[in-house]
């Protein structure tokens, strides 16, 4: 019989911890929270000193049962759930949930799924930490009394099924300040000049940028300057000016923090946050892998923190120098930016075991998870090894009293970038030939002039959003993807082409929590509360002083906003498909199952139809629109319109000139 119990949270990790263990251990998981605040109040008692009630989640009492059952026959009982705030308070709550003996109860954790680590923990179990437990209880509830006291505000004024959050209503703010800003963007001229020079001993030419004058830089605005300027130049010889070569470096990247694989897994993956963080609990968890059973491929997911273990940084430091030699090997840089609410207890996003590359379970993985771990993979090892040295060749082209500018690079070493080179677009090396040289002229082949107009400011994606919610401290990293998912499915934002817009009803929402609850939608207000809960965990804050200091304001405003009279209506998108029943054109409507399409004429016409998304590719069977459908279970693939009448169906997303060839076939 087992003398020792481990509770889990997901069921993913059981096999594998009883794989470490032994038969001294038996492994359950607890499949999340066990306790919660209800769903039908409010759940705080704000007459008793803001007294959390918690009840048990529906459908857990078997699995809680069972639990309670293997925690009587058990000498001990290790409570293993996540190591971050979240997972130290459901440890907290399965003591009370099971009415566990507290001498029997110890607090283990662990950040990577590993033989090791597990024993290690087992070896060094505690007592809950009740500071983590009170910050999460404090985030808790001030995230219950901002959703419950003004989500049924927002039903009144706007319309049913709209949500506020802390978190996500200070997200909100950002991205509609983001949109007034290109909004009042008002575009300036300026022109480029560029001359094509073929240089002494090259036979390609150079493309070199106009600089100034002897005087230093000119801006170019107008037309008339540029016509201008290359009416001086009509006449005048072209020679290289001055030649300046130096050595520059560049820093190896820090391993992966939450945040910073969100956003690179956006940019190089073309993933979204919640993807990225679906596909890294797997790899977390163990993924089965052929002759090896269940194995656990990165450490903890959720963290800010670039720190590398001794262990971890050792066992890189052996395979770069056996891959790449003894020259590559370098040492992880310290963060010199870190703010002082990182939770460093955690590591870096890392591998578990630095020797498992990438190509040894290429064939053993799904693509997409197999994309992620090389990914993550590449970017610790690069965070181990050498900077890269690179010489650049500056070169200024004269001609009368005008400059030219061009320059050309060469890699000397390339240390990290053996393994990950982190530059969005590949610099060509290049060096000059001895003939370049000061005073040598050069061939004038082209001069181009060209008009340009300033550039708004870019419109968030998903990864610039989280980059800059971590920046002002807004939010943790268990949050940035539950935040973004969560203001794309209540419709206050959409996603096209990697964008984020606010839509009608976001904007609506916004200005009506801007005109009544600033507070909340502050951001140095929304970031210095994350502060308060950081000292709550430090036991330097008491957390209900948080919520005693919070509550009463809020309060009061959502008590003067229900006095105001305005209610707004948001109108719904009208479509281009007519309505075969009433002839008016119908409109989009959401439900539980997402978008479909309505007649405007309700209750008179109640005519309803699915909506598809068209991708703008024709149908090589009947000409219809290919639009994305789903299987009942839910898998996406891509059908024609005219379905049933029409049968044409593929997994992979169709390319038009894929479909024309398929037609010319047939």
């Amino acid at each position: 019989m087992a003398k020792y119990l481990v509770i889990v949270e997901s069921p993913a990790k059981v096999s594998t911890i009883k794989k470490f263990l032994g038969s001294n251990y038996e492994v359950m998981a607890s499949n999340g929270h066990v306790r919660d605040l209800p769903k039908s109040t409010l759940g705080i008692d704000v007459e008793n000193d803001y007294e959390p009630h918690y009840i048990t989640i529906r459908g857990k009492g078997e699995l809680l049962s069972n639990l309670r059952k293997a925690a009587k026959k058990a000498d001990k009982i290790y409570l293993a759930t996540d190591p971050d705030r979240e997972g130290e308070a459901i440890s907290w709550h399965l003591m009370y949930a099971l009415k566990l003996d507290e001498k029997k109860v110890y607090r283990i954790t662990f950040n990577e799924i590993t033989k090791n680590a597990v024993k290690e923990s087992i070896k060094h179990a505690r007592e809950i930490d009740m500071n983590r437990v009170d910050a999460q209880q404090a985030r808790r509830c001030l995230d219950r009394m901002v959703g419950y006291k003004i989500s049924p505000l927002l039903w009144a004024k706007i319309k049913g099924g709209l949500s506020a959050g802390r978190v996500q209503s200070a997200a909100l703010r950002i991205i509609c300040d983001k949109e007034a800003q290109i909004e009042a963007f008002v575009p300036q001229e300026y022109w480029s000049l560029e001359a094509d020079v073929k240089l002494p001993g090259e036979r390609k030419a150079v493309t070199a940028a106009y600089y100034g004058d002897e005087t230093g830089r000119v801006e170019l605005k107008t037309r008339e300057q540029v016509d201008a300027i290359r009416d001086e130049l009509a006449s005048e010889r072209y020679y290289i000016r001055s030649v300046k070569k130096s050595e520059h470096a560049r820093k190896a990247p820090q391993p992966f923090t939450t945040s910073t694989l969100q956003q690179e897994a956006s940019k190089v993956l073309n993933f979204s946050t919640q993807k990225t963080m679906r596909l890294a609990q797997q790899l977390y968890e163990g993924v089965a892998l052929k002759g090896l059973g269940t194995v656990a491929l990165i450490t903890y997911l959720r963290t800010d923190s670039t720190r590398i273990s001794q262990e971890a940084l050792a066992a890189a430091n052996d395979y770069v120098s056996r891959t790449w030699g003894a020259e590559y090997v370098g040492k992880a840089r310290e963060d010199n930016s870190k703010k002082q609410n990182v939770q460093d207890a955690h590591e870096a996003i890392r591998p578990t075991e630095a020797a498992r590359t990438p190509l040894e379970v290429k064939d053993l993985l799904p693509r997409d998870l197999f994309r992620l771990y090389q990914l993550i993979w590449r970017r610790f090892l690069a965070a181990t090894m050498k900077e890269s040295r690179y010489e650049t060749t500056a070169v200024k082209v004269g001609a009368g009293r005008h400059v030219f500018g061009f320059s050309a690079s060469r890699t000397l070493f390339d240390g990290f970038q053996a393994v990950y080179d982190p530059r969005e677009e590949k610099e060509t090396d290049a060096h000059l030939t001895k003939e370049a040289a000061e005073g040598s002229e050069v061939t004038l082949e082209e001069l181009r002039g060209e008009q340009h107009f300033t550039q708004p400011p870019a419109h968030f994606t998903e990864a610039s959003l989280v980059k800059t919610l971590e920046e002002l401290g807004i939010g943790r990293p268990s949050t940035y993807a539950p935040t973004i998912t969560l203001l794309l499915n209540r419709r206050y934002v959409t996603r096209e082409n990697k964008n984020l817009y606010v839509t009608e009803l976001g904007d609506v929402v916004n200005r009506l929590m801007v005109d009544n609850f600033p507070t909340i939608v502050d951001v140095n207000f929304t970031a210095a509360m994350e502060s308060l809960l950081d000292g709550v965990e430090e036991g330097q804050v008491e957390w209900k002083s948080v919520i005693r200091n919070f509550y009463p304001d809020l309060d009061q405003a959502v008590q003067e906003a229900e006095k105001k009279p305005e209610k707004v209506e948001v109108k719904d998108e009208v479509s281009d498909v007519p309505c075969e029943l009433c002839g008016r054109m119908m409109v989009y409507k959401y439900g539980p199952h997402g978008k479909f399409l309505a007649c405007p004429g309700f209750p008179e016409c109640r005519n309803t139809k699915p909506y598809y998304e068209k991708i703008g590719v024709k149908c090589p069977k009947c000409g219809g629109d290919i639009v994305i459908r789903k299987t009942r279970k839910g898998r996406r693939y891509y059908g024609c319109i005219n379905h049933p009448d029409c049968d044409y169906m593929v997994w992979q997303r169709p390319k038009p000139e894929k479909l024309s060839e398929l037609k010319q076939e047939e």
